[in-house]
């Protein structure tokens, strides 16, 4: 895996942190991007290069296209073309729809499917022309089963299962893949935040009796970004303890 590039969006903290480090453990070339946690950047990007990677970190909203095709001008001038693309940003704005407001709808889902669209539409040539190029999307096991006070979440994340699968076809006639994690309940600043009743009840209700790690997540990211998943598209991976929402 040596030299090649891969950019992790909302790599600053949770789940993209742990995929960015573990890239840059196999001596990755990694671009670690955040839209305002430089100091947590600055960690993630450390880390990388102790254990052997590249890091360059770009600060860019995924919801701003001017600024991911900005990311990419950088990312060309240092490492050149890029070979995977994990779609990881990610926010929630959680209330229940009757007192949801348009900007509520409006801030998850510029962030999860236009973000999506922004930075898989400004590398798409760089997958096509790489060989064997891997688009990584995050998803949730809410965007499956849904869940109470997070329609538009849930309705984000069911939306990457349609991207995924349909970037998977178009990506097929170039030997580049695109596939899909959706992780269940994982020890993230998000899942932390909750109420100890409401996590205890997740364990009870998950076969494994624990929540998820980001590191956990990571590792099917890198079997998807690896040689050993090329006969694997389209597809979604559940990450969820064995929890069916």
């Amino acid at each position: 895996m040596g030299n090649k590039t891969c950019v992790v969006t909302g790599s600053s903290r949770g789940i993209g942190k742990a995929i960015a480090q573990q890239f840059g453990e196999e001596g990755w070339e990694v671009v670690v991007n955040y839209r305002s946690s430089r100091e947590r950047a600055e960690e993630t990007a450390a880390h990388i290069e102790e254990q052997g990677g590249s890091a360059l970190i770009v600060q860019a909203d995924v919801t701003d296209f001017e600024a991911i095709k900005g990311m990419r001008e950088q990312i060309q001038e240092v490492f050149g073309q890029v070979d995977v693309l994990v779609n990881n940003a990610g926010v929630n704005q959680d209330i229940k729809f009757s007192e949801m407001s348009h900007e509520d709808w409006d801030t998850v889902l510029d962030v999860h499917l236009d973000g999506a669209f922004h930075t898989t539409q400004t590398f798409f040539d760089d997958l096509v022309e790489s060989d064997g190029g891997r688009l990584i999307n995050i998803s949730s096991i809410i965007g499956k089963g849904g869940n109470y006070g997070q329609a538009n979440y849930a309705t984000a994340k069911s939306g990457i299962f349609g991207f995924t699968r349909t970037i998977a076809l178009e990506l097929a006639p170039h030997e580049s893949t695109a596939n899909c994690v959706a992780p269940g309940f994982i020890k993230t600043d998000m899942v932390e935040e909750l109420p100890e009743p409401i996590k205890d009840q997740i364990r009870d209700d998950t076969p494994l009796e624990r929540l998820g790690t980001p590191e956990e997540v990571a590792e099917i990211v890198h079997f998807l970004a690896s040689d050993r998943s090329s006969f694997i598209t389209g597809e979604v991976i559940d990450a969820n303890g064995g929890k069916d929402l």
